[in-house]
């Protein structure tokens, strides 16, 4: 790795299936793991019975092509199974968050007519309720998280948790996971057909009007997504490689970085369903993985770990950044952590957005640019224009960002308004993602994001739209009027907070805002929550009478910086 490297400008796409992907690494190297969960190893020919069996269970219960099911469940083997026994047989896979609150998880049902949905028990109670606000029928298929743990582990899960779950499945429209694969039998599979703009995936993001939007993805779009980040990672994948998969399946970044591109290369996913600090770090200094990618305030976490006190990192072949903006601060810090660890890497920054399945953008190996997210993919080209225009500007000149590629979706669920407000041919004849963001690229092409022109938080990695939650407290009878922002937090980017202005007569309480977060439940999924809420009697105003939400954010922001 001591030679400079440098990524090739063009790639070729095979006209294959994401199933097709697997299927001929399956043949390359059938006896290699491709997931490990737990300790529990699944090697590649195995994997592929897993999801032929799977696919022809979802046959046997009614799902065709251009069907949509639901998968509702975090990084567990049955979520590999049935994302891929989807495509296999030309159906959608419907991802969505786990933790999402009964009434986003019944719009995402309903918006995308799906027949079946896929959880774990854990979630099941929430999903019912869910299927039952559900403006059609909907099939609830439910697995243990115990049935893919060994046998020591899946005890130790049952007594402490999985056996007061064990009531579930408790309705008329819902099945045992280990049952539904009963039913595969002998069902012969169908014929694979490629079809380029075939919608095989729907992944969710928000927008100004705090409606989540379905963003269609094709076969093409997730497996040049692959091939890109491949070339542009400029490793070559040897057997035995493995990598820490700890970002969620329902994310792009997740399914399309951790998932897909490890897979289709023959490497290792070592599935971690849940996060949090300690069994990240016993996971790295156990597992010794050769590629790590996660969102900023993984990495920051990484540097107070006491798992990693004298551990030896020089294992590590890729740390990737995404999901939000690393700062030269905690990028220096980290480099500084790695080197101290014995690791001979820097960690890259990535950039992207779910509308094109994740990353577009990367750091290159061998130059390192401050305050740069790098350069474009392979075949994903990028321009700054004016915002809202085509007018393309000057290097160094700042604007918005947009790129065409590959990797780009096919358009919106449901919702052609949005899609022509994203995707725009021009007159080069190309169609070009608008993404909202600001930013700048330089002569030699390094792009340089400064900040989103859209309303959007993220918080620990997850994109939080401000209008969902100020559309929930707004509709309560004691508040006039909210406003909620992003605050600036050292551990998970950036907090929530919300600005409630009351009704005249209506007291700010302690009673109040526990009312507020009890309604926000009901509607919001729990990572999105305010971690604060703030009373006042009126909020700052711009001249048309909005609420002037970058006074607050500001007056914020201030606050914290003070504190330090």
């Amino acid at each position: 790795m001591s030679e400079k490297y440098v990524q090739r400008d063009h790639l070729e796409y095979p006209e294959l299936t994401m199933y097709q992907m697997i299927e001929k690494t399956a043949d390359r190297i059938p006896e290699e793991p491709a997931y490990e969960f737990y300790g529990r190893k699944t090697s590649y020919k195995k994997f592929v019975a897993r999801i032929e069996r799977c696919a022809r269970a979802f046959l046997a219960m009614g799902i065709e092509p251009g069907d949509r099911v639901t998968l509702c469940m975090p990084n567990i083997p049955q979520c590999l199974d049935c994302f891929y026994a989807l495509n296999r047989i030309g159906a959608v896979a419907n991802m969505v968050h786990p933790l999402s609150a009964e009434k986003e998880i019944t719009f995402y049902l309903n918006i995308s007519d799906s027949k079946a949905i896929v959880t774990v028990d854990l979630f099941y109670a929430t999903v019912k309720k869910a299927i039952e606000a559900a403006d059609h029928p909907v099939t609830a298929i439910v697995t243990r998280m115990q049935e893919e743990l060994p046998p020591h582990l899946a005890i130790l899960y049952y007594l402490k948790k999985g056996r007061t779950l064990m009531k579930y499945p408790d309705g008329e429209n819902c099945i045992l996971y280990t049952d539904f694969l009963k039913k595969a039998g002998n069902i012969a599979l169908p014929g694979i057909t490629f079809e380029k703009y075939r919608t095989a995936v729907i992944l969710y993001s928000g927008g100004t009007s705090g409606i989540p939007k379905g963003i269609c993805l094709t076969d093409l779009n997730f497996n040049a997504t692959a091939l890109q980040a491949t070339e542009a990672i400029g490793v070559t994948f040897v057997r035995g490689l493995t990598c820490l998969s700890c970002m969620p399946m329902f994310h792009g970044f997740g399914l399309g970085i951790n998932i897909h591109t490890v897979l289709i290369n023959g490497a290792c996913c070592i599935l971690m369903p849940t996060f949090n600090n300690k069994t990240y770090g016993e996971a790295l200094a156990k597992k010794k993985p050769n590629f790590i990618a996660g969102v900023p305030t993984i990495f920051e976490a990484l540097l107070h770990l006491k798992q990693l006190d004298g551990v030896d990192l020089s294992f590590l072949m890729g740390m990737f950044c995404g999901g939000d903006s690393l700062s030269v601060e905690l990028k220096k810090s980290i480099d500084k952590f790695l080197a101290e660890h014995n690791a001979s890497i820097q960690v890259r920054e990535g950039y992207g957005l779910t509308e094109c399945v994740t990353a577009s953008c990367l750091t290159p190996r061998d130059d390192y640019r401050e305050n740069s997210i790098g350069i474009p993919f392979p075949d994903t080209v990028y321009q700054i224009v004016a915002p809202g225009t085509d007018d393309v500007l000057l290097p160094g000149t700042e604007g918005e960002i947009i790129l065409r590629g590959p990797s780009v979706m096919t358009g919106y669920l449901n919702n052609p308004e949005e899609t022509a407000n994203t995707l725009k041919t021009l007159s080069d004849g190309n169609v070009w993602l608008y993404t909202g963001d600001l930013g700048s690229m330089d002569a030699d092409g390094y792009v340089y994001f400064k900040q989103r022109i859209k309303r959007m938080i993220i918080t620990n990695g997850y994109n939080v739209y401000p209008g969902q939650i100020e559309n929930v407290i707004d509709g309560m009878d004691e508040v006039a009027y909210s406003c909620v922002i992003g605050v600036k937090d050292p551990r998970r980017m950036q907090r929530v907070r919300a600005y409630v202005a009351l009704m005249d007569g209506v007291e700010g309480s302690e009673e109040l805002k526990e009312k507020i977060l009890a309604e926000l439940r009901k509607h919001i999924a729990a990572y999105a929550l305010p971690r604060e809420i703030i009373f006042r009697s009126e909020l700052p105003k711009t001249l048309v009478g909005k609420v002037a939400y970058r006074l607050l954010e500001e007056e914020a922001n201030r606050e914290e910086a003070f504190c330090e």
